[in-house]
């Protein structure tokens, strides 16, 4: 049997789940090793040493060490869904960067603002709304994906940070004025590619069997 990509991966991690997502979606087999973050593996570490997951290591040595680099490969080699077809790249691109910089920024913010006393966790929710949370709500409103009528890499690259802002007050998450966005991401939550990739594994170890996932 040839020799699997191996994913290092956390099974809560934003990143680590888009580039889940990304993998299952394009059918591209890998050796899964769950990895506890108090306690890296030292395999991992002698490949990526600054620690942090994804990490993809493929069968000729080369290591994808960022979740978009690991999501645009996984769709470079099978892309069934057509994440990387019928939108606009430049417009894709910009909505993820706006997720993974400031948006993410103020998660971080809300989500612990003990850690960042300039402002209430209440108002670093509404900088984010103001931000990102409304456009995507807008968007959504007016079609079925971020980027038009159909899924995309954009759509699988923001749902783990809306589903983890979401989950920072559930309550008032379920009530807010964002009814679309609710959809969207219960469509996601619900679908059996997401239960797949949020499936739970032991933490890996060297004498372990194989998880291919």
């Amino acid at each position: 049997m040839p020799a699997l990509p191996i994913l290092y991966s956390f099974r809560r991690c934003p990143y680590a789940i888009r580039a889940r997502l990304a993998l299952k979606a394009a059918q591209v087999p890998v050796e899964l090793r769950e990895v506890v973050l108090r306690d890296k593996p030292a395999a991992m570490l002698a490949i990526s040493p600054k620690g942090t997951v994804p990490v993809l290591q493929l069968p000729d040595g080369q290591v994808i060490q960022e979740s978009l680099e690991i999501m645009t490969w996984a769709l470079g080699q099978s892309d069934p869904g057509g994440w990387l077809a019928h939108v606009e790249h430049q417009a894709m691109q910009g909505l993820i960067a706006t997720n993974d910089g400031p948006f993410k920024a103020l998660l971080d913010r809300y989500k612990y603002p003990e850690r960042h006393p300039a402002h209430t966790a209440t108002e670093y929710r509404q900088q984010a709304i103001d931000l990102f949370i409304a456009d995507l709500d807008r968007r959504l409103s007016a079609q079925a994906h971020l980027l038009g009528g159909q899924t995309s890499l954009a759509d699988a690259a923001i749902v783990p940070f809306v589903r983890q802002f979401a989950q920072v007050d559930a309550d008032w998450f379920a009530s807010a004025p964002f009814p679309a966005l609710r959809r969207w991401l219960q469509a996601w939550a619900n679908s059996p590619l997401f239960e797949a990739v949020m499936a739970k594994h032991p933490a890996w170890r060297p004498a372990d069997t194989p998880t291919v996932f």
